[in-house]
């Protein structure tokens, strides 16, 4: 039974294996998860800008290839929580698992040179990708999800490390700077699960929209948005440094970083 402050709605009754802590229709009677989608515009608007600008900066396909994948977790979350039918949170957890293979090849491969594709670690991750959606659609348990995401996230960071403290220590800034962001959205994505009847006693106390400051699942999207997107930037550095281009980050507005490449070469 849906706990009492869940309310019925456009979508009808969920099917997915998973419920977060926001109420249900509790904003709006179209949208089952009102905050838990929104915060998913930090997946989907700064990533088709950064697809875009490395394409027209002549980068490497397969960094255009990772912002799209960072772009459909985004979509699919959006679908997902928007819904909660268990079709849409396939659309949401599997392209995290796509996503991080794209991202760990672009990071493994960053010190290559141009115009090589190492089809032996590509096939690979396409086995991995394929292996985890067939058992996973099988077994139909997030646990599992959860654990070979997991895996990918920590050779991710381990690579990232390994570029800071031996190959390139000046990118230590953008790479810690990822990663405690990424780390921040997993305290948030926690506490959401270990205090969620308290947090939403909590809501029935404050008005909606001081309310709406304690949805942690929001705020996980929207620290894990960033920080995916700041290690797609270090991991673009990494390589344009490599590729002797001279990048360098510059704030939009002051506040969101995008990379310049200097004269890059097209590929």
């Amino acid at each position: 039974m849906a706990p009492a402050a869940d309310r019925a709605g456009y979508w009808g009754p969920p099917t997915g294996t998973l419920e977060w802590c926001e109420e249900n229709y509790a904003v709006s009677y179209y949208v089952a998860e009102f905050w838990n989608t929104v915060s998913n515009l930090i997946f989907i608007l700064p990533t088709i800008y950064g697809a875009i600008h490395s394409y027209n900066a002549g980068l490497e396909k397969r960094y255009v290839a990772a912002y799209l994948c960072l772009t459909a977790v985004g979509l699919g979350s959006w679908c997902f929580h928007m819904t909660l039918k268990y079709e849409m949170q396939l659309l949401d957890e599997l392209p995290m698992i796509y996503s991080c293979c794209m991202l760990m090849y672009c990071l493994f491969e960053c010190f290559k040179y141009k115009n090589t594709i190492n089809y032996p670690f590509l096939f690979l991750l396409v086995i991995y990708s394929i292996s985890v959606t067939i058992i996973y659609v099988s077994l139909k348990k997030p646990l599992f999800h959860q654990v070979m995401y997991g895996t990918l996230v920590t050779i991710l960071i381990l690579r990232s490390v390994y570029i800071v403290l031996w190959v390139y220590p000046w990118l230590r800034g953008l790479g810690y700077t990822s990663l405690a962001i990424f780390l921040m959205g997993l305290f948030f994505w926690i506490l959401d699960i270990v205090f969620c009847n308290k947090l939403r006693a909590l809501r029935t106390q404050l008005p909606p929209t001081v309310g709406a400051l304690t949805q942690f699942h929001a705020w996980w999207h929207i620290f894990t948005g960033l920080g995916s997107y700041l290690h797609l930037l270090f991991s673009i550095y990494s390589r344009t440094l490599f590729l002797k281009y001279r990048p360098k980050v510059k704030f939009v507005f002051g506040i969101w970083p995008v990379l310049l490449v200097e004269s890059p070469r097209k590929q």
